[in-house]
């Protein structure tokens, strides 16, 4: 078994459904002229009502007066069809979109890392249906036999030996073959695959086209037909169009969900992650509004993604209902993931520095959460500072407080000296040269502290920071 073929036979109305905020209430996707529209498409709350696949949109009204229509967008369509890719493209590198309404992708080498076909095929079963799509999933040695296959089992896995016997009980209508042809061997009294292999090859390349056998040759391996291969972008863009005008932030988290999962699922395939992303919000009438979301390191974590895209949008005001949502992200750097211990001691509901950091940025503002860098100056006060980049070796200074005040205060009572006392002397070039004896001190409560004294008042302590 060396390709994987996932046949997605609802794609259409799964998309429009994993983004719908009922999807237990009867859909249906129409297409065709606005007076003549006809039912392409049914969700399963729908088909148990009854409805059918191409019947007229006012008869299935009236048989069904709360039905919801949405018009069939192909586009839609195309863009899932590439985002499925993309989450393909993270089990292998050898991904194809060739083959009508399936993705195929190569797996020999896939099973190293994610084990044996069963524990692969249930992964694979377990992230689509997360990702909210219904899927047949079928493994053979080729390609075009895991497709053929796909469409007359739900779950299969097939080897070398038993390929073309499994071939061999595949129906005409089901496989591959062309019409026209496919109609000439039922007349004859023919249904299954193994009836058109029993047949001589100089009987058959006499009374149909090369591509007839061709096709036959490349189901049972004889013949080798490439694919075209999927490159994943190196963006992400995706939008989704509301039905009907959305004033409440409340509702737009929903699809902020789906569309920041969809981003996550994204980044995660292609190993990497985002550092800046902008949501559109359109309009009736007015231009489009942008809420820019950038993140101090890359991240690709779902929850991550929603919480801090939630937090900004509740500080938005938008100046008119939303009809559509974009989320556009041009910004893709690598990911480095945290480094853990083997052995991590932390509670589960710990949350990484990381995470935590850019929780406060989105809740407080950019500009109350800022990055700290050591600066070279032995002045404690001008040892810090908000911007530039950090020196690359740090100077050997003695044991400093994290906690440092903002100016010293005077430290009242008795203190006892802890550790070697150290001087500082310096700011003689700019006008604020200090002279300060410092040491680690015990305060009569028991408090670890940060204090000096000064020759400018002699026996009192000052206050600079504290130890934990």
């Amino acid at each position: 078994m060396r390709w994987a073929c996932v046949l997605l036979p609802h794609l259409a109305i799964d998309a429009v459904l994993r983004r719908h905020p009922d999807p237990d209430a009867p859909l249906a996707l129409a297409t065709g002229p606005a007076q003549r529209q006809i039912l392409h498409a049914l969700n399963p709350a729908a088909q148990a009502l009854g409805l059918q696949r191409g019947m007229p949109v006012s008869a299935a009204q009236l048989l069904m007066p709360d039905l919801r229509v949405q018009s069939h967008v192909p586009k839609l369509d195309a863009e899932t069809f590439d985002m499925l890719a993309a989450w393909a493209y993270g089990f292998s590198s050898q991904v194809s979109l060739a083959l009508p309404h399936a993705i195929v992708l190569e797996i020999a080498r896939s099973r190293a890392l994610f084990g044996d076909w069963p524990a692969l095929s249930r992964r694979l079963t377990t992230e689509l249906d997360e990702l909210g799509f219904r899927h047949r999933m079928v493994a053979a040695p080729n390609p075009h036999a895991a497709w053929v296959l796909s469409r007359m089992h739900r779950s299969l896995g097939v080897d070398e030996r038993r390929l073309v016997d499994a071939l061999g009980q595949v129906s005409l209508d089901r496989s591959g073959l062309p019409p026209e042809a496919m109609a000439t061997l039922q007349r004859s009294g023919m249904r299954r695959l193994q009836q058109v292999f029993a047949l001589p090859r100089d009987s058959l390349a006499r009374r149909f086209p090369s591509t007839v056998l061709a096709h036959l040759d490349v189901l049972r391996a004889l013949e080798a037909s490439p694919l075209p291969l999927f490159a994943p972008p190196d963006h992400f863009h995706t939008r989704i169009e509301f039905e009907c005008e959305v004033e409440s932030s409340q509702a737009l988290l929903f699809p902020l969900q789906r569309l920041t999962s969809d981003l996550a699922t994204f980044l995660a395939c292609r190993d990497g992650g985002v550092q800046r992303f902008t949501l559109i919000f359109e309009h009736e009438r007015n231009p489009p509004s942008t809420l820019d979301i950038g993140l101090l390191s890359p991240e690709r974590d779902a929850r991550m993604l929603f919480e801090l895209a939630r937090s900004r949008l509740d500080r938005l005001r938008l100046p008119a209902p939303t009809r559509g949502l974009q989320l556009q992200a041009d910004e893709l750097p690598p990911f480095v993931p945290a480094a853990r211990d083997l052995f991590d001691t932390r509670p589960q509901q710990a949350v990484p520095w990381e995470q935590l950091r850019e929780r406060l940025r989105a809740r407080l503002g950019d500009s109350a959460v800022r990055p700290v860098v050591l600066h070279a100056d032995h002045r404690p006060e001008r040892a810090t500072r908000h911007i530039g980049k950090p020196p690359k070796t740090l100077p050997p200074l003695p044991r400093r407080p994290i906690w440092l005040l903002p100016r010293p205060i005077p430290l009242h009572g008795h203190v006892d000296v802890v550790g070697q006392p150290e001087r500082i002397e310096a700011g003689w070039w700019d006008g604020s040269d200090v002279v300060r004896d410092y040491a680690i001190v015990r305060t009569g409560e028991g408090q670890k502290a940060w204090a000096f004294r000064s020759p400018l008042h002699p026996g009192q302590w000052f206050l600079q920071g504290w130890f934990a």
